[in-house]
Parts: C-alpha cells; sequence; structure tokens
C-alpha cells in the first residue's frame, strides 16, 4: 500500500511542477494550456481550436506565441488547433489555453 501512495504523490508532484495546488488555481501561466471537464472555458481561458486573436488585445500572449500557428503577426496570430482528449468514461474534454494570468520568466 506505501507504494502505491508514494506513486500518486510523485505523480501529484510531477503534474503541477511541484506547485501547490492551491497556487495553481489561482493564477495560471499566460499559454497555459488545461482540460476542463465541462462543455466551456472559464473566464480567462480560451478553446485550442485554431482561431485567430487580435495582437492589440492579447499583446503577452502573442509576445509567447508569435506567428507559429498562423496569422500575419501585425494584426491577428492563431491559436494552436488541439483535439479534446476523452475523460475515463470517453466523454470529451474541454482543451483550453490561458490568455489571462502570469507571463512566465525564465529565471
Amino acid at each position: 500500500m506505501k507504494k502505491i501512495v508514494s506513486a500518486a504523490i510523485l505523480f501529484i508532484g510531477l503534474s503541477t511542477g511541484g506547485l501547490s495546488t492551491s497556487a495553481l488555481a489561482q493564477e495560471p501561466f499566460i499559454g497555459e494550456i488545461r482540460d476542463f471537464g465541462f462543455d466551456f472555458c472559464p473566464r480567462g481561458w480560451t478553446q485550442t481550436n485554431g482561431q485567430l486573436l487580435r495582437v492589440a488585445e492579447n499583446e503577452a500572449l502573442f509576445a509567447l506565441l508569435g506567428t507559429q500557428f498562423g496569422g500575419d503577426g501585425r494584426e491577428m496570430f492563431g491559436l494552436p488547433y488541439l483535439r479534446p482528449p476523452f475523460d475515463a468514461n470517453n466523454a470529451p474534454l474541454t482543451r483550453c489555453i490561458a490568455i489571462i494570468g502570469l507571463f512566465p520568466s525564465r529565471t
């Protein structure tokens, strides 16, 4: 039984990057992608369905993504298209990218 508990704790630590879940729930990193178990993206998130966004309205996200997923780089840029995954019961999850949050730093 101890091995299972230890493995579960290790998995939680790896999946959250060592941060507590309360810290992750408060403020995501801009550009962070998460799966949600409901059919919409929460406030500050948008679906990863390849849509184009305005650079002027999403400067921080554009600074991270650039035009690698489309757009002209002057007025518009694209989000990645990622197929939604399915949960254990074969229900589709909603894959979203954070458009509001903390700007990730390299240091």
